[in-house]
């Protein structure tokens, strides 16, 4: 590791409808780097998942298009470089994986349990605390058992659809009314998200839904603000100032979030100071909750007609440009986008040190 610099293999790209952004954070990430401290090991995965490695960087690349890495090794050089470490190598190849892949395959668990089976550290939140903030409903169960206040939702199955349908529907009707929201249980970035005014119009969100996902929740809709809180930590979390999105569009969908700008940030949000302090219990009751580590965004409505703190989900590979809600927030709360970073680094650092103290056989 010359000169004590960690080599970060930055994993981008994926097999997600969200491959785009991902280029986009991981040019971000590339260019935020203090190349003095670290070297960059980029790994790009396609679209269809085939990996490829390309050469160390000293140095960000000038150009987002470089990232595809179009000479790069192949799937079998990444994969042993992810590996290294259980060769035996005297220097494994990487040092810790930063993976900066949103949505399936990327913040759903998989990748993080590759990582945990090739005995490499890595960044962000573990297994466990991606599937449950991926997976919609299992998310929202946990926040009940946690007694984190949220809307009223419904959840099914493809099969229990095809098998139930009119008392599905029936069910919806009589414990959310309309309008409601349908979406995949999990499917990040609003994709596939449709807003129901009739019992017309939900049959075939319904079917929109299942398009993405074979687990559907369907949730009243609730008139509220939206604001967001950045969770950074392991076992003492520290919770940023609050954010509030201000959506022009009719809810934050995918093309609010990243293609037409409709939407706007306003950091710090213009609530009182109780409410920002609830706030900011909240969302590390809900990283607690997901058994979280390293980063997560809390999103809560705030309702209009009484005040209400309601949570809405959580977010474990939140969008993570300069730009973006996450640092955004912590560059208010004081601490810049490269510190950021850096503690990101250490924090999977610390987890992957502090699991390597435990015994995993019977020594009797």
């Amino acid at each position: 590791m010359g000169q004590d610099k960690l080599t970060v293999g930055l994993v981008y790209g994926g097999k997600s409808g969200e491959h785009e952004v991902s280029l986009s954070t991981a040019f971000a990430v590339m260019n935020a780097f203090d190349f003095d401290k670290y070297d960059i090991m980029p790994f790009y995965i396609s679209k269809q998942g085939a990996w490829r490695i390309g050469t160390k960087l000293t140095a960000p690349f000038s150009d987002q298009e470089e990232l595809k890495l179009a000479e790069g090794e192949g799937t079998r050089t990444a994969l042993n470089a992810v590996f290294s470490r259980l060769y035996g190598s005297e220097e494994p190849v990487v040092d810790i994986m930063f993976p900066l892949l949103h949505g399936t395959f990327g913040e759903d668990g998989t990748i993080q349990g590759l990582f945990e089976m090739a005995d490499i550290p890595y960044v962000g939140t573990g297994v466990l605390a991606s599937a449950a903030g991926m997976d919609k409903v299992v998310m929202k169960k946990l926040f009940a058992q946690a007694g984190l206040p949220q809307c009223e939702y419904c959840s099914f199955t493809r099969s229990q659809w095809e098998r139930n349908q009119h008392e599905l529907l029936q069910g919806i009707e009589d414990k959310l009314g309309f309008p409601s929201f349908v979406k995949p249980a999990n499917l990040g970035s609003s994709v596939g998200i449709s807003k129901a005014k009739d019992r017309e119009q939900l049959k075939a969100a319904i079917e929109t839904a299942l398009r993405f996902d074979n687990k559907i929740i369907v949730e009243e809709f609730v008139d509220a603000r939206e604001v967001e809180v950045s969770v950074l930590g392991n076992d003492e979390p520290m919770a940023s100032v609050p954010g509030e999105i201000v959506s022009s569009s009719e809810y934050y969908d995918y093309a609010a979030k990243y293609i037409s700008g409709q939407s706007k940030m306003q950091i710090p949000a213009d609530i009182d100071p109780d409410t920002a302090d609830r706030l900011r219990e909240l969302a590390i009751s809900a990283f607690k909750a997901i058994e979280g580590s390293g980063i997560t965004r809390a999103d809560f409505f705030l309702r209009r007609s009484d005040g209400a703190i309601l949570i809405n989900e959580v977010n474990t590979m939140p969008g993570f440009t300069p730009f973006s809600m996450y640092p955004l927030l912590w560059r208010e709360t004081g601490m810049s986008y490269r510190e950021l970073l850096d503690r990101m680094i250490e924090l999977g650092l610390e987890r992957y040190n502090r699991k390597q103290a435990l015994i995993y056989e019977n020594q009797a």
